[in-house]
């Protein structure tokens, strides 16, 4: 059985470990960290968990925590996990990171985008980006997952065939992306009111959003060269979900029987990307409360161009299920372990 430590289990990503782990076969948590609520009962701040989580809150002591857990998941603030690492909690525990403190190499890149000095960048080139994916293997020897971000993963997913056969001009990839507002945490921010978020919908980080760097670097693996995009968020008023709809120009005609080989091609065997038949464009309720990732695209001959889709559940697939499945990967387990829920509906 593996045990688990989880530092940030307050907020939205660290509930919803919890209750993908209390599903868990093979794991079982130790430690419920939260700065917050120190002896405070679980299920005194989350009442869905009432008679299913009996643990008080403990404090955010990572290197105590070592020494009881096999593994750590850090559902933190940027900053926060890199301040806290070292190689003694490393040579005892594995960790993966659901902030972005590991996930982009370049150091000045990060506090550039992210505003603050990087506590650790010692561990930033040993840190594996956790997407399954891609990095299925890498993953499997990993002592340090950078768990990826949720419009990164949706919008990476969504086009990342394309990119890596060489079918689209990558630097003229435009993201529109759309998410609920539980991908802005639990923190109480005025802006994510219901009263402001209610019957609105609204661009933000407009030509600055710091996943954006994120999701260039990845691409760019994938190229085999830099990648510049436009990548404009949009907050919409739902609790849960992200819908991707991006553009890019193609290099040579082809068909929609050519592209679809290539999504098979990456996908087929994928047990959390569905790749949806013809003229089925993803939709966000289709895959809420799972850990699935719908994609499909659609050609315009008109323009030449070709439309990506992607939809999937932030707080699932974008952080808690994704960080579920790189430990299941981590541990020698079934990668789905723990993941194979029905998306809810209604």
């Amino acid at each position: 059985m593996i045990k688990v430590g989880i530092i940030g289990a307050t907020g939205y990503a660290g509930g919803e470990l919890v209750r993908l782990l209390l599903g868990h076969k093979e794991a079982k948590i130790v430690w419920y960290g939260s700065r917050s609520y120190v002896d405070q009962k679980y299920a005194s701040v989350y009442q869905n968990m009432f008679q299913l989580v009996d643990d008080k809150c403990l404090d955010d002591n990572m290197e105590e925590m070592a020494k009881q857990v096999d593994v750590i998941f850090t559902a933190t603030p940027q900053g926060l996990c890199a301040s806290l690492v070292n190689e003694e909690i490393l040579n005892k525990v594995k960790i993966i990171d659901l902030s972005a403190d590991f996930r982009i190499k370049d150091v000045a890149v990060y506090e550039k985008w992210y505003g603050i000095e990087h506590k650790a960048p010692q561990y930033i080139e040993e840190a594996v980006y956790g997407l399954c994916e891609i990095n299925r293997e890498a993953v499997k020897k990993a002592r340090l997952i950078a768990n990826p971000g949720c419009y990164p993963t949706c919008s990476f997913l969504s086009i990342y065939p394309m990119v890596k056969e060489g079918l689209i001009d990558s630097n003229t990839i435009i993201i529109d992306a759309k998410s609920g507002t539980s991908g802005a945490g639990r923190g109480a921010k005025v802006d994510n009111l219901f009263c402001e978020v209610n019957e609105n919908i609204k661009a933000y980080g407009v030509a600055g959003h710091r996943h954006t760097p994120e999701i260039e670097e990845q691409l760019g693996y994938a190229a085999g060269e830099n990648v510049l995009i436009n990548f404009t968020p949009h907050l919409v008023p739902m609790q849960r979900g992200i819908l991707v709809t991006a553009y890019a120009s193609l290099r040579k005609d082809v068909t929609y029987e050519e592209v679809k080989a290539v999504y098979d091609k990456y996908y087929e065997q994928e047990r959390f990307v569905r790749v949806l038949d013809k003229d089925v464009c993803p939709q966000t309720k289709w895959v809420e409360g799972s850990n699935f990732v719908d994609v499909n695209f659609k050609i315009d001959p008109r323009t030449r161009r070709i439309i990506m889709m992607g939809a999937m559940d932030n707080l699932v697939k974008g952080a808690a299920g994704q960080a579920v499945q790189n430990m299941n990967l981590m541990f020698g387990l079934d990668e789905a372990e723990g993941l194979m829920m029905a998306p809810m509906f209604p």
